[in-house]
C-alpha cells in the first residue's frame, strides 16, 4: 500500500545553523491490510515519516509511493489523500464543525460527493467508531476520547484505504486511548484497512502486525512485537523500553529466573511466571 525507497527529508535550517537530515534512506514497505507501530523517541524522524505517507511532507530525496503513486506528482494529491488518512495527536485542530455530523461530512463535502452519499458515509463512519447516539452533539462538549473517534470518522467517510494516526493517542487519558485503540483496531479487522500508529506507549505497539522501531532518521529494527520487544538491552540503548510485562520479565531473569522475553500479554506474562514458579517447587 506504501513504500518509501531510500527517502531522505531535510527541514530548512534555522538561521547560522547547518541543516540535518530527519530522514536518512528510509526503506520501507507496508503490505496493503496490516496494522503497522513505528516507534521512536522524540527527533527519531517517526512522524517525519508519517507526514510523507499523504504528502503533506516531500521527500528530500528517494520517493514515497502510495499505491504505486509517486507522492510528488501534484496531479495525483487529491487521489493519494483520499486513499492515506492522517489523524493527528489534537483532535481539537482537526473538528470543524459545531455539530459531530457536519464535521465528519466535511471532508467528502470537499470531495464533491452527492448529499445522498454523503449522508451513507457519516452515518456508516460513525458507527464504525462507536459514535452514532452522538450525531447531533456539539464536539467541543465531548471527551477527548470521542473527539479523537469523531476525527478519525472524518478520515474513515472519504474511504481511505489507509489510516496513519501520528501519535493520535498522546493526549489522551487511559480511557480515551482505549476507546481510540479499539475503534482503530475494528476498523483494521473487520474492513480490511490498513492502519499506520505512529507512538510512544509500547503497550499500544504490542497489539500490532508489525513494529517498525526509527533512531535518528533511520529504521534500526522491523519485525513481529513479540521480536522486537524481547530485544530489551538493544530498545533501553536506543532510550526506549519494552512493555511493562517483558521488563517485568527482563528484571526477573536478572534476578536468576528464566522466563520468556517473548509474552507480552498480561495473561501470557502471569502464565509464564507461574510455569517458573512450579518448576522450582519441583
Amino acid at each position: 500500500m506504501i513504500e518509501t525507497r531510500e527517502l531522505t527529508f531535510t527541514y530548512p535550517a534555522e538561521e547560522d545553523r547547518e541543516a540535518s537530515p530527519a530522514l536518512q534512506g528510509v526503506d520501507l514497505q507496508i503490505g496493503k491490510g496490516s496494522f503497522v507501530a513505528v516507534l521512536g523517541h522524540n527527533g527519531s524522524g517517526k512522524s517525519t515519516l508519517a507526514k510523507h505517507f499523504n504528502a503533506v511532507l516531500l521527500p528530500s530525496g528517494g520517493s514515497v509511493l502510495v499505491d504505486g503513486m509517486d507522492t510528488r506528482d501534484e496531479s495525483l494529491l487529491l487521489e493519494i489523500r483520499r486513499r492515506v488518512g492522517m489523524v493527528f495527536q489534537n483532535p481539537d485542530n482537526q473538528l470543524v464543525a459545531n455539530v459531530v455530523e457536519e464535521d465528519v461530512a466535511f471532508a467528502p463535502e470537499n470531495l464533491g460527493v452527492p448529499s445522498e452519499e454523503i449522508r451513507r458515509r457519516v452515518d456508516d463512519a460513525l458507527a464504525a467508531v462507536g459514535m452514532e447516539e452522538f450525531t447531533t452533539h456539539a464536539p467541543h462538549l465531548l471527551s477527548g476520547g470521542q473527539k479523537q473517534r469523531v476525527a478519525i470518522a472524518g478520515v474513515i467517510a472519504m474511504e481511505p484505504d489507509t489510516v496513519v494516526l501520528d501519535e493520535a493517542t498522546a493526549m489522551l487519558d487511559p480511557v480515551g486511548r482505549r476507546e481510540v485503540l479499539s475503534a482503530v483496531h475494528k476498523l483494521n479487522r473487520d474492513r480490511g484497512i490498513t492502519v499506520v500508529l505512529i507512538t510512544h506507549h509500547m503497550d499500544e505497539a504490542a497489539d500490532a502486525d508489525r513494529v517498525v522501531v526509527m533512531h535518528e532518521g533511520q529504521i534500526v529494527m522491523d519485525g513481529a512485537p513479540a521480536a522486537i520487544f524481547s530485544r530489551v538491552e538493544e530498545l533501553h540503548a536506543l532510550g526506549l523500553c519494552s512493555p511493562d510485562t517483558v521488563e517485568l520479565l527482563y528484571a526477573l531473569n536478572r534476578g536468576g529466573m528464566k522466563l520468556p522475553l517473548t509474552a507480552i500479554t498480561v495473561e501470557d506474562c502471569a502464565d509464564a511466571i507461574a510455569d517458573a514458579l512450579r518448576r522450582e517447587e519441583k
